[in-house]
């Protein structure tokens, strides 16, 4: 029977409570196939072992309605079950226009932030359809599939809410789209990796403070990065190109970057990073990484020395969003299904111009621009914003030992 068929049909909403075990919804449902009754529509959790399983069932006759009733109370309680059974007329409200999966990360999550989120979202005329719980480490993750209001102004009122109460928050539009192919490009410094790579040579240079102060200034802004990278480059002028070897092996991966990586490469997703740092560091990332697309700048390197000099086409803020874009055409992805993820303001026009933008761990001005701000220092966090469940993450990684 489809569903306008049943818009008029009386129905029965058949709930199930009690300790969970195997066979109870084919008990259910078994018990009913005796009064020849239609589904509607099922829902069912588990929660801490408890199950809540619900039915909804066209009414069968009327001389065998209170029978069923009869019959559906015993089979619970001989299974030490509740059973509550009401009558009614159709199928469930439809739900509103306006789809959008909202997605809550806490570490840990708090009954007084998740209420703020939940009257948000009231606020802007949403309705909770359903919660689902993506992951209980190394943060908690929460999804609210919500109805009834556009997601922009969503997004837009619930990021101002998670910033005040201390949560993160990613809203995007529901739809088929969500599980399609993605691209996923990563900044480096201080996002795929917890340094910068311009630091560590300068402290073999023995300028790393100078770099530093250079490096922070462009970082919020206050500086052209062009002028900037010139400027810092110029101090490692001398330096003995078997530093490059020194410093790959000096990098270190942030806390989650080999999960998330792993977990996108095997659920079929392309991953990229861009750099304002230096294609002698990056090429190793991409070959150790198993990365589909790598792009940053090159230390121009002349008898076994740096000159001080960079060569080729430089990547800075525009340049990222440019090769994203590029990244895009060559991987046969749409724009709109691209995920940026840094912490620069050198970021910003990579973010804007992705379907989402992430700003990891970033400087205020990044976090205040970009789609939505993760502030825990494990990058895998990233594959809950995506939907991806802790239990896909597992079954991706084929039973290897995550490594944080």
């Amino acid at each position: 029977m489809s569903a306008s068929q049943t818009s008029d049909v009386p129905t029965l909403l058949v709930k199930i409570f009690g300790k969970d075990r195997p066979g109870i919804t084919a008990g259910l449902f078994d018990t009913l196939a005796a009064y020849s009754v239609d589904v509607v529509d099922i829902e069912q959790v588990v929660s801490r072992g408890r199950l809540v399983l619900c039915a909804l069932v066209t009414e069968p006759t009327v001389a065998s309605a209170g029978e069923l009733r009869a019959t559906v109370h015993s089979w619970a309680e001989s299974l030490k079950l509740q059973a509550e059974i009401i009558s009614g007329t159709g199928d469930n409200r439809p739900r509103g226009e306006g789809r959008s999966h909202v997605t809550v990360l806490g570490n840990p999550l708090t009954a007084e932030q998740t209420a703020a989120i939940a009257a948000r979202i009231a606020e802007a005329g949403g309705n909770i359809d359903r919660v689902f719980r993506l992951a209980k480490y190394p943060v908690t993750a929460v999804e609210f599939a919500v109805s009834g209001c556009e997601t922009e102004p969503l997004r837009t009122a619930l990021a101002v809410e998670a910033h005040s109460i201390g949560v993160d928050v990613a809203v995007v539009s529901a739809g088929l789209h969500r599980r399609a192919q993605r691209l996923v490009v990563m900044d480096v410094d201080s996002t795929l990796i917890q340094d910068e790579v311009i630091e560590l040579f300068a402290a073999h240079a023995g300028c790393e403070d100078k770099v530093a102060e250079v490096t922070a200034a462009a970082m919020r802004g206050e500086l052209d990065f062009e002028q900037s990278l010139h400027a810092r480059v110029e101090l490692l002028a001398g330096l003995d190109a078997s530093v490059v070897d020194k410093v790959r092996a000096e990098v270190r991966l942030t806390p989650g970057a080999r999960t998330l990586i792993r977990t996108l490469k095997r659920l079929g997703y392309q991953v990229g990073v861009v750099s304002g740092g230096f294609t002698q560091v990056t090429d190793d990332l991409k070959e150790r990484l198993g990365l589909d697309f790598a792009s940053a700048n090159t230390l121009e390197i002349v008898d076994g020395k740096l000159t001080g000099r960079v060569t080729g086409e430089i990547v800075d803020r525009a340049g990222k969003a440019r090769l994203l874009r590029r990244f895009a055409t060559e991987a046969g992805v749409p724009l709109a299904q691209t995920v940026a993820i840094g912490d620069g303001a050198n970021d910003l026009d990579m973010l804007n111009a992705a379907g989402l933008g992430v700003a990891f761990n970033a400087k205020p001005v990044v976090r205040r621009a970009a789609d939505t701000a993760v502030n825990v220092p494990f990058l895998d966090t990233v594959l809950y914003l995506l939907g991806i469940t802790r239990e896909e993450v597992e079954a991706a990684d084929g039973g290897e030992e995550l490594l944080h």
